[in-house]
């Protein structure tokens, strides 16, 4: 089995360092594919110097499934991993991925990823939910692996997405009847860094997209917009505790809930347009074959010859 690592960046030059030591450490044989940008802390530059990435990939659409999707095309592997920039594979990751796949009924693997706290480590459990028949067992979009087929047949991730894009592609695999096995091997540990734990400025997308990708993938049904007005009614009892607390502005959580009530709407309606614009399972108009300009720069050092390959031509 050839396995390729796909790893999207976006300035995170100090993790993603992080990120390709442990692939060169615990996975030396896997094809490396970095995809970046536009990052603006020298990336280029860091990855260039490295001898352990074969191919880097510069887009300049910041959507994380942009970036998965280059990384894809530029993959060569019968299977493709991805990674996240912040987490590096653990010791047992290569060999419970090359396990997994290797079984014919496995059509893709994760497995836990592990996050330091205060107490110690949390570690994420398999997460999976029977809807309208069909059991989708959802995975982190920094720790998964597939087959080849596997993701071609979906047609990669949904471009449309600015969050939400590993759960939508959760629900087509599941509609194709491909298998997620959970592989507590496959885990990775998780460097939060600076990352900022403010989810109110993502309320607009975390809605959109829930809404978007359940009426694409299940039809424009009640259940589809009851269970998203369900979610948004917790996060808004949630928000008016604040309110009373005094951490949250009333002005703050009405304006937040007409963005919630904006965004839901538009994400049915853009919804309902993709799922009329792609009716195969794979329920992907804005997928890996939608387009092939991703790329604004590609280096690709896998044909490259080392001096040791080099023949040096007879004189004649």
């Amino acid at each position: 089995m050839e396995l390729s690592v796909v790893v999207p960046t976006l300035n995170g030059r100090e993790r993603l360092a992080s990120c390709l030591d442990a692939l060169a450490a615990h996975a030396p044989d896997a094809e490396v594919v970095v995809v970046n940008g536009p990052s603006a802390d020298g990336t280029t530059g860091m990855i260039r110097e490295r001898g352990d990435v074969d191919v880097l990939v510069e887009v300049s659409d910041r959507k994380l499934n942009v970036a998965r999707n280059a990384g894809l095309s530029a993959a060569s592997g019968d299977a493709v991993a991805l990674v996240g920039q912040d987490n590096a594979v653990e010791p047992s990751w290569t060999e419970g991925v090359r396990e997994a796949l290797a079984d014919p009924d496995t059509d893709a693997v994760t497995g836990p990823v592990h996050r330091s706290v205060r107490a110690g480590v949390t570690t994420e459990s398999e997460e999976s939910r029977t809807i309208d028949g069909r059991d989708v067992t959802y995975f982190d979009g920094g720790n998964v692996a597939f087959t080849r087929e596997t993701i071609d047949a979906v047609d990669g991730f949904d471009e449309y997405l600015v969050t939400g894009g590993a759960r939508d592609c959760a629900h087509r695999l599941a509609a194709n009847d491909y298998d997620v096995e959970w592989s507590s091997s496959v885990c990775v540990i998780h460097d939060d860094g600076d990352e900022d734990d403010d989810e109110d400025r993502d309320w607009g997308w975390k809605y959109r997209a829930l809404a978007y990708r359940l009426v694409k993938n299940y039809g424009p049904r009640p259940g589809v917009l009851g269970r998203t007005l369900r979610d948004a009614t917790a996060d808004a009892a949630s928000n008016a505790a604040d309110v009373i607390r005094g951490d949250q502005t009333p002005s703050g959580w009405i304006g937040s809930g007409k963005r919630v009530t904006a965004s839901i709407a538009v994400g049915c309606k853009d919804g309902l347009w993709s799922r009329l614009r792609d009716r195969s399972n794979a329920r992907n108009p804005s997928g890996l074959s939608a387009r092939a300009d991703r790329a604004v720069e590609l280096y690709d050092w896998r044909e490259q010859e080392t001096p040791d390959e080099a023949v040096e031509e007879p004189e004649q």
